[in-house]
């Protein structure tokens, strides 16, 4: 089970980290991911990382987010700098396990004014 936090209303250029908390050990999660949905849109990769640490990025979010997992902990993280209006969508964390069974959390609303 995966719960996100951390979502909040923030202005233009602020900043957020969300949290994706597992409820066991995330050592057997081979890849986690950040989806975001906006309102009327598909949702959407925004980052990736593997258990080694390799991480991957949308284009959007590229050089502003910065994905990282701390195994010890059990979570997972996304701190978001630089944030726009088009950052405003409901943003949820992906597990997938080396048995390849595929786990979500319910997701965190980030909102950007303008």
């Amino acid at each position: 089970q995966l719960v996100e936090s951390g979502g909040d209303l923030v202005q233009a250029g602020g900043s957020l980290r969300l949290s994706c908390a597992a409820s066991g050990s995330i050592f057997s999660i081979n890849v986690m991911r950040w989806y975001r949905q906006a309102p009327g849109n598909q949702r959407e990769l925004v980052a990736v990382i593997t258990l080694g640490g390799t991480t991957n990025y949308a284009e959007s979010v590229k050089g502003r987010f910065t994905i990282s997992r701390d195994n010890a902990k059990n979570t997972l993280y996304l701190q978001m700098i630089s944030l726009n209006p088009e950052d405003t969508a409901v943003y949820y964390c992906n597990g997938r396990y080396f048995s390849n069974r595929e786990v979500w959390g319910q997701g965190t609303l980030v909102t950007v004014s303008s």
